[in-house]
């Protein structure tokens, strides 16, 4: 009585994966606004492109089709270049400001 991934994905209902995909998406958004730390906002914007992948892989497993999977793919390629550029990003605010705050890297300097 073993059933296949795709079968038990399925089972589950597409509103309970795309409510918690809202759950998650929502942190995210909560973490970029409230959060000062560079890295925090970096990490929020991941979960909120989990959140998207988790929408997507829902609702492809819903109507059988593997555009939700092809996407979700997309999004992890996303993601980490998101990553890699970000992480380059914060190295070089940080050897300038000596913080990750952003509030104290957003001031213009002339």
């Amino acid at each position: 009585m073993t059933m296949r991934t795709a079968e038990a994905i399925a089972a589950i209902p597409m509103h309970h994966g795309l409510m918690l995909a809202a759950i998650l998406f929502a942190l995210g958004v909560i973490g970029v606004l409230v959060r000062r730390n560079l890295i925090f906002i970096l990490m929020s914007i991941e979960i909120m492109l989990n959140a998207a992948g988790l929408a997507f892989v829902v609702a492809g497993a819903r109507w059988e089709q593997a555009d939700g999977q092809v996407m979700l793919i997309f999004i992890l390629a996303v993601a980490a270049v998101e990553v890699s550029v970000g992480l380059a990003l914060l190295l070089l605010l940080h050897r300038r400001f000596q913080t990750l705050d952003a509030d104290a890297v957003s001031k213009m300097r002339g």
